[in-house]
Order: C-alpha cells, then sequence, then structure tokens
C-alpha cells in the first residue's frame, strides 16, 4: 500500500476507492465524531437551501451513506443517490431497506457510477448535489461540468465541501485540527490513521473557493453564491443552470 491515499489525477480513482473500502463499516461515526455531529446540521443545509419541491428529481453525487439523499427523501421527491464505492453504497443500500418511511418519504435509490460519466442524459434532474466529494474526484472540473450537463434549466446546483479559512489564526488551528486530531480518531477507530489524515491531503490541492465560483460561472452557471461555515472551514456552493 502506498504512504498516502492521496494521488493525482487518474490514479487517485482506486486510491479513493481503497479508503472508502476500509472506513465504510465507521464512517458515519467518524462523522459526528469529528465534526462534533455538525456535519448533519450542513447537510440539512443544502437540503433547505436547494429548496425542494413535490415531485422534483435530484441527484446526489458522491452519496456515500446517504445523508443527503434521504434527507432529501422526507420532501416527496425522486431521489438518486450515486456514489462509486461499493463500500459505501452497501451502507445506503441497507438504510434504504431498513428505512420507516413516514407518509410521503419516497426512499432514494442508489447506483453506483462515475461522477464524472454520470449515466444520465442532459437536463434530467431539477436538483444536482454532492457532499465532501467533488474534491475526492480525478477532476473536479470534469464534474462540475457533469453536474451541470443533467441538470434541467433552472435546475439547482448545491456543493459541500471542505474549506480554507481567511483568518490565519483560525486556519492554522483547523488545518493542525486535521492535521493531528481527526487522524488519531482514525487510528482509534479504524485502526488506520493514514485514512483521515487524507481529508488535509485532498484539501491542500483542492482550489480555493473563489476558483471554484468562478468556475461554475465560466460554465454557464448563473446566480453562484458561496456560503461560508465556520469561519470558511467549510463551503456550500450554490448556483442555477
Amino acid at each position: 500500500m502506498a504512504d498516502s491515499f492521496y494521488a493525482p489525477g487518474s490514479q487517485r480513482a482506486p486510491r479513493v476507492q481503497d479508503l472508502f473500502a476500509r472506513v465504510a463499516a465507521r464512517y458515519d461515526l467518524l462523522n459526528d465524531l469529528q465534526s462534533l455531529g455538525f456535519h448533519r446540521y450542513w447537510k440539512r443545509l443544502v437540503v433547505r437551501l436547494a429548496k425542494p419541491r413535490a415531485g422534483e428529481r435530484v441527484l446526489d453525487l458522491c452519496s456515500g451513506t446517504g445523508d443527503i439523499a434521504f434527507a432529501f427523501s422526507r420532501y416527496e421527491l425522486e431521489v438518486t443517490g450515486l456514489d462509486f464505492s461499493p463500500a459505501m453504497l452497501e451502507r445506503a443500500v441497507f438504510r434504504a431497506l431498513s428505512a420507516n418511511p413516514r407518509n410521503g418519504d419516497r426512499p432514494p435509490r442508489f447506483v453506483r457510477a462515475d461522477a464524472q460519466r454520470l449515466p444520465f442524459a442532459d437536463d434530467s434532474f431539477d436538483i444536482v448535489t454532492i457532499g465532501y466529494g467533488l474534491r475526492n474526484l480525478a477532476s473536479w472540473e470534469n464534474g462540475l461540468n457533469e453536474m451541470r450537463r443533467v441538470a434541467k434549466p433552472g435546475g439547482r446546483l448545491l456543493l459541500l465541501e471542505f474549506g480554507k479559512p481567511d483568518n490565519r489564526v483560525w486556519r492554522v488551528l483547523y488545518l493542525t485540527y486535521l492535521k493531528i486530531f481527526v487522524p488519531l480518531l482514525g487510528r482509534i477507530f479504524c485502526g488506520d490513521a493514514k485514512a483521515y489524515a487524507y481529508i488535509l491531503e485532498s484539501l491542500t490541492h483542492y482550489p480555493s473557493r473563489q476558483t471554484v465560483a468562478t468556475k461554475m460561472q465560466n460554465i454557464g452557471l448563473r446566480d453562484v453564491r458561496v456560503i461560508n461555515l465556520l469561519g470558511g472551514a467549510m463551503t456550500i456552493h450554490c448556483a442555477e443552470k
């Protein structure tokens, strides 16, 4: 095994695949621990910002164990969660089969595919989201292009991702937390510190929030907004096609 799960370009996919296979069993627990549970609020915020309307079609990319997809399913929507990790999808499907839907809930369906080569026609979805997945793609630009392609005219696109705080003191504290404490959680609960050291590695190579916003504008998206959370430690990009 390589010393790092991070790899550039086309080499990244098999490394990320191996990463999620290792952490899938404890993925939700570790997300709760490392974010103190805030990740659940941020994912629900993505859903609210999308302004879902009953009957719309939603695509959640890099869906993982399905948090965002399940949050959308409460709004009488047709929700598809997509991921390329079999281990993560297995847990998402188990959640769907174990769910006890309320009146109006429609459990998401989950498919395995590459977010850079989506198996859907142009103009297919009213809402397209991605949570903590864009930086994992071999080309985040290709991922954005695909999100735009499958969104309907007027469709909403939302990206939740780690950020880089502007405040120097907060940035140093935050990056130190990712460098030391998060891998320690990985070692304790997964027996593998390197799996969670990946977060800082991938964030280091991920562009600034303004670069992502500019790319969104350049591919023809409108009303691009950037919402900073926790002083820029997390960001949500919102736009319309």
